[in-house]
């Protein structure tokens, strides 16, 4: 039968530097989609010239691949209907070959598949999934915040201290007072929803009885939701059984934590990153490990040999917003396993991208290397509370037995609402929405600061480098004008290395972005001048 899907994400990269000749590279690529799964049979690939746009190709190059994949029996070409995935090809199978996998990891996911565990430890399976027919799409949703009825006080950040390094930090309030530019990194634009889409969630959810026993693993209808969605959205080959259902990133990484950290291990945390971790794991008893980045994301040969844990975000690194390159996701797989580390691979917001074609996810290069977590709260609401954690093996299953000993739950009817969500299609629509308006934001930061601006490929936040020193006095100037910044110094666990500023536009509009970029530009004008 054939499927049309209204969004594929695929792991395809066009690298000029290699020897291998383009359509050589296009060729293999989309071959091993298909015989892993993340493309499947009767599927509608991209037109000829839609993908070479997108890889920055000729459209020579991608019509002699799909030629070549013709040849093979691998596409099916219907006149005036575009180019599908050949009928036989589903589940990997190779045409004219048995089975389709060739040996090394592949064998042990189709082992997992045929004796029914997923590939699990014997003893360690997650409960049997039953996948509901496929009758979904990504989405579109639901952000249910406004702003609140009355002002906040001029004072809207509140004041903590660390846990792990003791520093005084500010903690950005989630909401800003009315009239007030919130270019503060972190949230969503909650205020465009489909009110009707969100409605209907909701009392398909109220449909259905309380729960007694709640599964550890979250709804079964669910797991095979998100697992699709994965598939599609992010192009990973994952199975329902591998997902668990969180309550977001945080809970996700808690339970991993809960399960691999103890006193006595050592959790590496890129360096700037993302403090909540460093908080998440420190509190498991871990030491933490500050890892170097660099422009493009951790820097692999300065990881140390002893880290039990590595927590990354190579999709957009949080916050100086670097994409890992293939070659040191390879680098960086190659330690883990070398060093028996697990690295815990954080996709926050790896929906949006500006430009640039996806890369694909460690998870999906090395299951058995990595855990993925996935959150709602950038691509829907933070609202919501629900997140995936995707693991292999017996991982998974051991973080099941861990979250039932600490009586850890999500909430069955946000399950049931997002299960909703997913099948109709509405997040689908939802991201679909959400990557033009966030992208038009994206534009019109690069337009104000031009080439201040850093990290601006992908996600929903750019980073500004500043002089050292400077940055303290320019946030507070800009919020005596109605400006919310964040200072990149806060995302330090050592000495920061770097002064400049975290400017986020999930939650300021089209207008306010402008208005507060050209507030930015004028305040760096004399920090910036010789």
């Amino acid at each position: 039968m054939t499927t049309l899907r209204a969004h594929i994400d695929l792991p395809l990269a066009a690298d000029r530097s290699s020897p291998v000749p383009l359509v050589v590279q296009l060729t293999g690529q989309l071959r091993e989609a298909m015989r892993n799964g993340a493309l499947k049979a009767g599927e509608r690939l991209p037109s000829t010239r839609g993908l070479a746009a997108l890889l920055g190709v000729s459209r020579t190059v991608v019509t002699d691949a799909y030629q070549q994949l013709y040849a093979e029996g691998w596409l099916d070409g219907r006149h005036g209907s575009g180019t599908y995935v050949a009928e036989g090809t589903a589940d990997g199978a190779l045409p004219g070959t048995a089975g389709g996998t060739t040996g090394g990891a592949a064998d042990g996911a189709a082992d997992g598949a045929a004796d029914g565990t997923g590939g699990r430890l014997p003893g360690a399976a997650a409960p049997p999934v039953t996948v509901p027919p496929a009758s979904v799409l990504p989405a579109s949703v639901l952000p249910a915040s406004v702003l609140p009825a009355s002002v906040l006080p001029a004072s809207v950040s509140r004041v903590s201290v660390s846990p792990v390094s003791g520093r005084v930090v500010a903690a950005p309030s989630s909401r800003a007072p009315l009239g007030v530019v919130d270019l503060r990194p972190g949230q969503p634009w909650v205020r465009g929803y489909d009110a009707a889409a969100w409605r209907r969630a909701w009392r398909s959810a109220g449909d259905l009885p309380p729960g007694d026993h709640p599964d550890p693993y979250g709804m079964p209808r669910l797991r095979a939701l998100l697992a699709e969605h994965l598939r599609r959205a992010r192009a990973v080959p994952v199975e329902a059984a591998d997902v668990m259902v969180t309550r977001g990133t945080g809970n996700g990484l808690d339970l991993v934590a809960a399960v691999l950290l103890g006193p006595g291990t050592r959790a590496g945390v890129e360096e700037p990153g993302y403090g909540k971790a460093r908080n998440i794991f420190a509190a498991r008893g871990a030491e933490i490990v500050p890892c170097p980045v660099d422009d493009q994301g951790v820097i692999v040969d300065e990881l140390p040999d002893d880290l039990r844990v590595l927590y990354t975000t190579p999709a957009h690194q949080y916050p100086l917003g670097g994409r890992l390159p293939i070659p040191r996701r390879e680098r960086l797989l190659a330690w883990a396993r070398r060093t028996g580390a697990m690295i815990v691979e954080d996709d926050y917001d790896a929906e949006f991208r500006y430009d640039v074609a996806p890369l694909p996810a460690l998870y999906g290069l090395d299951p058995g290397q990595v855990v993925l977590l996935g959150t709602l709260s950038k691509s829907l609401s933070p609202d919501v509370g629900l997140g995936w954690l995707v693991a292999s093996g017996g991982l998974l299953g051991a973080v099941a037995r861990r979250r039932t000993e600490l009586a850890d739950r999500t909430p069955g009817p946000v399950q049931a609402a997002v299960a909703t969500l997913l099948d109709r299609g509405d997040l689908d629509r939802h991201l679909r929405r959400m990557r033009l308006e966030y992208a038009r934001r994206r534009a019109a930061i690069v337009e104000e600061l031009g080439p201040l601006v850093r990290g601006d490929t992908a996600g929903l936040h750019v980073m500004v480098e500043l002089p050292p020193g400077t940055t303290p006095g320019l946030v507070r100037r800009a919020r005596e004008r109605g400006v919310l910044l964040h200072p990149v110094e806060s995302h330090y666990h050592g000495p920061p290395r770097l002064d400049g500023l975290v400017l986020g536009y999930g939650s300021a509009s089209l207008a306010e972005v402008r208005r507060g970029c050209a507030v930015v530009r004028e305040l760096i004008s004399p920090v910036q001048a010789p």
